[in-house]
């Protein structure tokens, strides 16, 4: 995803300048180093239910002063620093963006992707 061009593109939408005060961004990478152990990550390979995604933005767009959601999860095997996981939450004041994303995020990553680390200890 190229982020500067789905902010644009969301900000083209009908009504976008009467309902958005904020917008925030989620780039998730592969780390280089385990969460767990810390060994040296090799690759992860990453599965997102796309069907569970879209209900769970669809979920998300109904909170109070949500305006739009763009989220995409990627699949396949990537290597450290590769991006995995956008999402744009936009919406009008921090007090429902910040909590929607960082929801959101925790809902994705918990019920819609799979991922396996591969490490080198």
């Amino acid at each position: 995803m190229d982020i500067s061009k789905a902010i644009a593109a969301m900000k083209q939408k009908p009504e976008f300048a009467q309902n958005v005060g904020m917008l925030l961004v989620h780039n998730g990478v592969v780390r280089a180093w385990s969460r767990q152990s810390h060994d040296q990550v090799e690759y992860l390979d990453v599965r997102p239910d796309q069907k569970k995604v879209e209900e769970i933005r669809q979920e998300f767009l109904q909170r109070e002063g949500i305006f739009d959601i763009v989220i995409e999860a990627k699949e396949g095997r990537f290597l450290p620093g590769d991006d995995l996981l956008f999402m744009i939450v936009a919406g009008d004041i921090r007090e429902n963006v910040k909590p929607a994303l960082a929801d959101l995020l925790d809902r994705i990553k918990a019920e819609a992707i799979t991922k396996k680390e591969i490490v080198t200890a």
